[in-house]
């Protein structure tokens, strides 16, 4: 098409849509396309072109904001009858904020909110969704953060309304931080002011001064940048400022006037979006209760986010035991606090929880890449609606709207959500919740109890029962690292065996008990003990067996799980803090799989938790788990100095 055959289209047009926008028809238009006799892409453009100009003309002549409301409507018309194309109403929308004052933009957006729906129309969504998002922006520039807050407001809450939750755009996908948020106080020293607080039954006189001043407001750094509390200098300086400001909050109780202008209860309540820093006002504010509640808030919120588990946060991140406790002593008298503080503390204080643990959920969903949120379907519902209602859907199709949705049709609605609960039979079937098997201490508690107490019956001895030795030898076999024995023992009664492990049980009891650290030569002597007891009992039972038999056919000294016996708990712990920060490079050098480190990961919250869980497994399950081999690979590494440590430790030269 040449440009004047466009040019005659758009003049025509002009006048033709005058006439079906005075009437709200527009099967004007269609009649007047009809006519043309072209293609429908043909005649999108020059109409498309005729109604910004009509546009242009209306603003000029300055029309009301509800003409131009109408004018946008009947564009949406044109769109949903294929006239025009389906971008064309947000560019016309914004031509018009672009020409009008923001006082009129206000009366204008409102139009913009009440049509949410038809912008989330499959027609207008995908082409109009980035021009709608740009418009907002653009307004957003025009206004004022500090005077225009609710119209700030307004269009925020708009496109949280039109975006869904997973739209990337609108997500801070790495959790970066507002550092711009600045909060800028002043220098002058030379004002000072006292305020009355009272320190248990006693009262005293606090001094607002410089200093003071300084320390509260240098607290809003820590709530716009957390991160600064991971490093030991800046977290000693939060922590004492933090404690000179809550004892202040403490001290000074608060009242609250509940009525005003005779008895009229005033029930608006005045914020601000920004905090007036002049150092004039703090003995004000600190007497005002929702500035209080504004700065606990921020406490808790911080506090929130050092304990909580963060994709993006550098493995560098952690806070140790005692801040850890610090933070969990200091939230509590935080709550205390809100308690305190009227009006209504005690709800204000229950609804903070309640939204500060619903944010661990929109945590846990940002961690977990922020998926799309889909309506799950009914399975025992048909997929499509038959004419006659009396008719079942058919099987076929409720099992493969089933499988769609990876899941499984059983029959019954109670058959159908018992087996949905978990539809991973093996991760099921793994369950904590489905480990019956008892502990080793529990199934011998009697039989222990038995030994102790002396001389019992054999009608009446445990160990002599066949079904309690069977069912202890299934047990010692999943429980026990001392069932399989080596192959030069020779065993000839299951009593006898069974008597033994229980003599190994409650070796281990008692060193747990009396929190031994080195238990080296009680085991030798018990082993040593035993031996002599299983030849002793061989030689009189079995008489083929040689006279040249000694208790060296029993105990490999030489076996390197014997050195594995020497290491306590307090020992392993102490080799785990010292491998914490390289666990994954040692892990993988003892030949964990990628999926074992992984799973140590989520097991465990620590660096140092995760590397002491490795460290024992490789220690039970790996014969050449030996302290010297361990010290050959740390030295492998590149870990001297974790390995200087452990020879200290264990007094190895």
């Amino acid at each position: 098409m040449g440009d004047i055959n466009f040019e005659t289209l758009r003049t025509e047009y002009k006048i033709v849509l005058r006439q079906a926008f005075k009437n709200k028809n527009v099967e004007i238009l269609k009649t007047k396309n009809k006519s043309f006799n072209r293609t429908e892409v043909d005649l999108k453009n020059p109409l498309d072109q005729a109604i910004r100009d009509n546009l242009i003309e209306y603003l000029d002549k300055e029309v009301g904001v509800t003409t131009l409301k109408n004018y946008v409507s009947f564009c949406i018309e044109t769109c949903r009858h294929g006239l025009t194309t389906s971008t064309l109403p947000v560019q016309i929308l914004g031509d018009i904020f672009e020409a009008l004052t923001l006082d009129a933009c206000q009366d204008m957006f409102s139009f913009v909110e009440e049509n949410v729906s038809v912008w989330k129309e499959e027609l207008f969504f995908s082409g109009c969704k980035n021009n709608l998002l740009r418009l907002c922006n653009d307004l957003l520039r025009r206004l004022s953060r500090s005077t225009a807050t609710i119209f700030c407001g307004r269009i925020l809450l708009f496109l949280a309304k039109f975006f869904p939750f997973s739209e990337r755009s609108g997500l801070n996908i790495v959790s970066e931080f507002n550092l711009e948020n600045t909060t800028q106080y002043g220098t002058d020293s030379s004002q000072e002011s006292t305020l009355e607080i009272e320190t248990g039954d006693k009262k005293k006189n606090i001094v607002i001064d410089f200093t003071l001043y300084c320390k509260f407001w240098s607290l809003q750094d820590f709530f716009r940048f957390p991160t600064q509390c991971y490093d030991k200098v800046q977290w000693k300086l939060f922590c004492s400022h933090s404690q000179s400001i809550l004892s202040i909050f403490q001290g000074l109780k608060l009242e609250y006037v509940g009525k005003g202008f005779g008895s009229t209860e005033r029930k608006d309540t005045m914020y601000f979006s920004k905090y007036l820093t002049s150092q004039k006002l703090l003995d004000l504010q600190l007497y005002d209760n929702n500035f209080r509640r504004f700065v606990l808030l921020q406490f808790l919120i911080l506090f929130q986010y050092l304990t909580s588990s963060v994709k993006f946060k550098s493995e560098s991140f952690e806070l140790k035991t005692d801040q850890k406790d610090w933070i969990q002593s200091t939230t509590e008298k935080i709550y205390k606090l809100l308690r305190e503080t009227p009006p209504d503390g005690e709800r204000f204080a229950e609804i903070v929880a309640n939204i500060l643990s619903r944010e661990e959920y929109w945590n846990a969903w940002k961690n977990d890449g922020c998926p799309e949120f889909k309506k799950q379907s009914v399975l025992t519902e048909p997929l499509e609606k038959s004419q006659n209602k009396s008719s079942r859907p058919l099987l076929g199709d409720l099992i493969k709207q089933a499988n769609k949705d990876n899941k499984y049709y059983m029959g019954s609605n109670e058959l159908t959500k018992l087996w949905n609960l978990c539809p991973n039979n093996l991760e099921a079937c793994k369950g904590k919740e489905r480990d019956f098997l008892p502990t080793l201490e529990n199934y011998f508690k009697d039989a222990i109890e038995q030994m102790e107490s002396g001389e019992i019956k054999d009608e009446n001895n445990l160990l002599k029962d066949s079904n309690f030795g069977w069912r202890a030898l299934r047990l010692l076999a999943r429980r026990s690292p001392h069932f399989f024995t080596f192959s030069t023992v020779i065993m000839n009664q299951q009593s006898s065996y069974i008597e033994m492990m229980v003599k190994k049980i409650m070796q281990e009891q008692k060193f747990k008990k009396d929190g031994a650290t080195n238990n080296q030569e009680s085991q030798q002597d018990t082993e040593e003990m035993e031996t002599e007891n299983l030849f002793k009992e061989e030689s009189e039972n079995t008489e083929d067996i040689k006279e040249d038999v000694t208790t060296e056919e029993f105990v490999d000294d030489k076996n390197p799980r014997n050195d594995n016996k020497n290491i306590n708990d307090t020992q392993l712990q102490f080799m785990s803090e010292k491998v914490a920060p390289n666990w994954k490079k040692l892990a993988a050098k003892i030949g964990f799989k990628p999926d074992e480190v992984e799973f140590f990961e989520h097991e465990h919250p620590s660096e140092v938790d995760r590397a002491k869980n490795m460290l024992q497994l490789w220690f039970e399950d790996d014969e050449d788990a030996t302290i010297e081999n361990f010290l050959y690979i740390l030295e492998g590494l590149e870990m001297n100095l974790a390995a200087e440590d452990i020879k200290n430790e264990f007094n190895i030269s």
